[in-house]
């Protein structure tokens, strides 16, 4: 289908036309509208949209099944109905742009419902903005030069392999045969970068429509992923609206499991290449995969039975060949190279041609910064800025304070800076996607696992990392139901209440301690299940006491491999558990006096000795125990001599020593 815009400058003189004057016109044009659109039987339809009477203006639009518009066809319609007209300026546009048209059309009277005409032309289903649009697609009409020696310079420039100039000497030499019909081959595009895609379709609809083997400039693009639906009938209707032109079908950016990928999609491929098929004498195809996706090709071709398709690849340039498309690109802008630019080429490397335009466009910025205009030459580049930019939210400065736990803070620095990574450099090729972030926190009591995971889910959430942000802690009985069938249900709920959040698994080896093949083992398998499919919104994270954690990964090698990080939480010393009192009092707006220091370092050194040590509990019970010391020290006082500098401060004697036994087994934990 071909669609058009039609502006016309009337010849009529400039005149003042009231609001029933121009209904009345419009009525009676709309009667001779709807004659034309029922004598050519729906094969198209023209129609007038607006007529702006003081500026002599009007814009018609068309849609055309079969044929184009041609010059003699808009001047007999503009005679039948009777404007008068100096001249007129066609315009090939897309579905969208029609369909506003035609509202425009029906709001003005010329048509009495757009809705009507789009259902006789059998796009009704293909309107973006009507509750009946049945495919998702976006459209381009392609423009610039179409002459032989162009697309052949644009081509050079596309480090392709010979395929494609190869095909544009054939498409040139049939420039004598016009309108023949059919597609005698159909495209396959393999690169790694969509704008590349773009550019070799731009090429070979250019080539084509300058020969006359496609009578449209448009082409309508479906993306979609290898676990997509598509129907066959929206496929057949979007393949119809295109007859005389393109459509191309995209594979959208691979996760680099092709295997995976190649298997599952199948069945979308199989629906795809069906309709394909049907349209390939009236609609020209082009299939866009990346060149990580080998197998998914080959699908395509197994179900493309005698259709002949070209294939078009990038290629990689090396060394010189690299050095030597950054001269043409330089060449082609007037500019002179230097030493610097091809310094950026590495021996042995394979380039594309957009990793090259990337290098050329950083090499052009840094001249242009350092050496036209040098006085910008000490500013630091958005790039700079970003990396230097320090994590957002008030978490990471809570976590930053707190004392200890260098492992825990230096995991989530690693996870921050992965992912400012990934916006920096994923031009230059750093990786895409989100690697699965579940942990392990291993450690004893009191070390703080809680708190860690409850302020690294508000830091992931405060960088975009996680849409949630809360923290779920769960243990054995939230997890294992009482009876059988009721276990993988309830893994399941919590996983799906914790998306875009942190589920946090206390004492994990609880739930197959002493339980060998009983619902435990049902809740660890189906917790693996879960963990890989909420990989990208949601991190899992594992905490106890390190031996036993230790040996419930033994258990289940498919949870160690989607285990990401493993944390030590280490007891505090003596010196940190000082940090931490100080720590606690400041919260309390309270101060520790001189002396506390000293009496607490060996109350603390024993307490390490001592069984069950809390370590930072320990810490806050014994600030608890201090400020109601320092209640009763100071009711004990003469109250009217009680300052503000007596309520802050604790003393030394505030604070005593518990009552401990010793500790009679090792002590469990690492060391910083």
């Amino acid at each position: 289908m071909l669609l058009y815009r039609i502006e016309v400058e009337l010849t009529e003189p400039a005149e003042d036309v009231g609001r029933k004057e121009q209904v009345e016109r419009a009525n009676a044009m709309q009667s001779k509208i709807d004659l034309l659109f029922g004598k050519c039987e729906h094969a198209y339809h023209i129609t007038v949209t607006s007529i702006l009477y003081k500026k002599q203006k009007s814009t018609l639009c068309a849609a055309f099944r079969k044929g184009v518009l041609t010059e003699s066809l808009v001047a007999e319609f503009l005679s039948e109905i009777d404007m008068a007209y100096d001249k007129f300026n066609i315009q090939e546009i897309t579905l969208e742009a029609y369909f506003n048209l035609l509202r425009s059309a029906d709001r003005n009277d010329f048509i009495a419902d757009d809705d009507d005409v789009a259902e006789k032309l059998n796009i009704s289903g293909l309107d973006k903005r009507s509750h009946n649009s049945s495919i998702s697609y976006s459209e381009t009409i392609v423009s610039g030069p179409s002459e032989k020696e162009e697309l052949m310079n644009i081509s050079s420039l596309l480090l392709c392999d010979a395929s494609l100039p190869a095909e544009l000497e054939r498409i040139f030499q049939g420039a004598s045969v016009k309108n023949a019909g059919g597609h005698p081959v159909h495209y396959l595009i393999q690169s790694d970068n969509h704008e590349i895609h773009k550019k070799m379709l731009k090429v070979l609809i250019s080539a084509l429509h300058r020969n006359g083997r496609l009578e449209s400039r448009r082409y309508s693009e479906v993306s979609y992923e290898v676990d997509d639906y598509l129907s066959e009938k929206a496929l057949d209707l979007l393949y119809e609206s295109s007859a005389g032109g393109t459509v191309v079908v995209s594979l959208k950016e691979d996760d680099g499991n092709d295997g995976e990928h190649a298997r599952v999609g199948t069945d979308i491929i199989v629906t795809i290449c069906e309709a394909m098929r049907k349209a390939r004498n009236s609609v020209l195809t082009v299939f866009c995969l990346p060149k990580s996706s080998p197998k998914v090709k080959d699908i395509f071709l197994e179900h493309l039975g005698a259709v002949t398709v070209v294939s078009i690849c990038e290629e990689a340039a090396f060394g010189e060949r690299a050095k030597g498309y950054l001269r043409d690109i330089a060449k082609t802008q007037g500019i002179r190279t230097d030493k610097s630019l091809y310094k950026q080429i590495a021996e042995g490397k394979g380039y594309s041609s957009a990793d090259l335009n990337l290098i050329y466009d950083e090499w052009y910025d840094r001249r242009l910064k350092t050496k036209v205009y040098s006085q910008y030459a000490d500013l630091d580049t958005a790039n700079k800025q970003v990396a230097q930019k320090k994590p957002k939210g008030s978490a990471f400065d809570e976590l930053s304070g707190m004392i200890g736990l260098q492992g825990a803070k230096d995991v989530i620095r690693q996870a921050l800076d992965y992912y400012k990574a990934q916006k920096l450099f994923q031009k230059k090729g750093f990786p895409s996607g989100r690697p699965a972030m579940h942990m392990v926190f291993t450690g004893n009591p009191g070390t703080a696992k809680t708190t860690v995971a409850r302020l690294f889910a508000q830091i992931m959430k405060d960088n975009d990392l996680l849409s949630v942000g809360d923290l779920f802690e769960v243990g054995r009985a939230d997890l294992v139901g009482k009876y059988v069938g009721w276990t993988a249900p309830t893994v399941k709920q919590k996983f799906k209440a914790a998306k875009g959040s942190v589920l946090f698994i206390d004492e994990a080896y609880s739930l197959v301690e002493d339980r060998e093949g009983l619902y435990g083992d049902e809740a660890i398998n189906t917790i693996v299940q879960e963990m890989e499919n909420y990989r990208e919104d949601m991190v899992v994270i594992f905490a106890g006491y390190p031996e036993k954690m230790e040996g419930f990964l033994q258990k289940n090698p498919g949870l160690r491999s989607r285990i990401a990080f493993h944390v030590p939480f280490a007891d505090y010393d003596a010196q940190e558990l000082c940090q931490i009192t100080q720590l606690l009092a400041e919260k309390k707006k309270m101060r520790l006096g001189d002396g506390v220091r000293e009496k607490l370092l060996p109350i603390y050194e024993s307490a390490l000795k001592t069984e069950d040590f809390g370590n930072g509990r320990f810490a806050r019970n014994m600030l608890e125990k201090a400020v109601m010391n320092q209640a009763s020290r100071l009711v004990s006082m003469d109250i009217d001599s009680v300052t503000g500098n007596d309520i802050e401060m604790l003393s030394a004697d505030d604070f005593e020593a518990p009552a401990a036994k010793p500790r009679t087994k090792p002590t469990i934990g690492f060391a910083l």
